[in-house]
């Protein structure tokens, strides 16, 4: 299995959650060698007023997740696959081959952490749906992770990203009369149509459309109009493709 990791916002069972997962094993999933999911429920003790962990308690957070992870490679445990922060509770995901050592595993982890209270346990999951129902993102979750990853370029390059300034955009159909319809819809929203592409796909044409308006990219900004377009295309049947922006530094 290889390691790479995303995290995103997400709400689960109407309440904030901050989720963290394996991304490296979703080509693989599900893998029947690892048949059992199993976690490790912690409480907070300082929780945010939103259920999620403060700066000062995210250290031990840190210190706890590291020390699973070590006592289940040395048990042989199994796969550290996800976290869930939500409700003023931290919940560590594994995927096992075995179970029966498990709670000896995270007994051996926790000893070390006497200040915090926790549970564990472990059940059959040889589809891996905790994987791909609760950890796994939505394609507007998937979305919200890249939009973030794109500010986070910009940020690290100087950009200034209250700034407005014409971003691009782009998305694909299936048929010429869905993307026109696409772009009736976007020119209404005084989105200004730059292009429309045909691009080979699969043995079939896919029919592109390039636009851009002016918008401030900040996280928050670019993910509310994100949203937005990828609604729009789905009512054209269609899939929105990103974003991209020049580098403002004023």
């Amino acid at each position: 299995m290889q390691e790479y990791w995303e995290s995103y916002v997400k709400q689960i069972d109407g309440h904030k959650a901050m989720v963290s997962f394996n991304a490296g094993v979703s080509d693989i999933v599900p893998d029947t060698e690892y048949m059992y999911v199993a976690f490790v429920k912690i409480k907070l003790n300082k929780p945010k007023e939103d259920g999620l962990v403060i700066d000062e308690e995210a250290d031990d957070v840190g210190f706890i997740e590291d020390r699973l992870e070590m006592e289940s490679l040395r048990w042989r445990s199994g796969k550290y696959i996800g976290r869930i922060i939500s409700q003023g509770e931290v919940n560590f995901i594994y995927y096992l081959k075995l179970n029966f050592e498990w709670n000896d595993t995270v007994k051996a982890a926790m000893d070390n952490f006497e200040e915090y209270t926790y549970e564990s346990g472990s059940r059959t999951d040889t589809e891996w749906e905790v994987y791909q129902k609760l950890l796994f993102p939505s394609l507007k979750e998937w979305q919200i992770i890249a939009n973030h990853h794109s500010c986070d370029k910009l940020k690290e390059q100087g950009d200034n990203l209250m700034v407005d300034r014409a971003i691009e955009h782009k998305a694909y159909f299936s048929s010429e009369q869905d993307r026109q319809s696409f772009i009736d819809l976007i020119e209404a929203e005084n989105f200004t149509n730059q292009k429309d592409m045909e691009v080979p796909f699969n043995k079939k044409i896919m029919y592109g459309v390039q636009f851009y308006r002016w918008d401030i990219p900040f996280y928050y900004n670019i993910d509310e109009l994100t949203m937005k377009l990828i609604d729009l295309s789905d009512t054209c049947n269609g899939n929105y493709d990103g974003w991209e922006s020049s580098l403002v530094k004023i």
